[in-house]
């Protein structure tokens, strides 16, 4: 799990989606804003009831999330907030279990440096 210090907090993602910008991959988007201030970047996970209904299943996905992010946080601005929101068939992709597991957590990082290239693409 990222430290607090690292996370959004319930104000700046209703911030993020009245005011923010989104990029998009398969199964993931990521919604973000870049604040003035010199702050660490913050990010959270959003799984919605529409990517499973199970609540075990949600939770898996975002712990798997953060566990991914974890990597990339130095190459991220400062002043930094974004939100990755989980798309309907993320369950699937980046959701298995026991045998598939490792493949799925490679997934997950896969797709969140996709975004992560489009977003230093589009800064410059």
């Amino acid at each position: 799990m990222l430290p607090k210090k690292n996370r959004a907090k319930t104000e700046e993602i209703e911030n993020i989606f009245k005011k923010g910008y989104f990029l998009n991959s398969n199964n993931l988007t990521l919604k973000f804003i870049l604040t003035k201030e010199d702050t660490e970047p913050k990010v959270s996970f959003l799984t919605p009831k529409s990517t499973s209904k199970k609540a075990v299943v949600r939770n898996r996905l975002r712990r798997r999330g953060y566990e991914a992010i974890k990597s990339f946080l130095s190459l991220l601005p400062a002043g930094f907030v974004g939100a990755f929101v989980f798309g309907k068939k993320s369950e699937e992709f980046f959701g298995g279990r026991q045998e598939k597991r490792q493949t799925s957590k490679e997934n997950i990082k896969i797709e969140i440096e996709t975004i992560l290239n489009k977003l230093r693409n589009n800064k410059k």
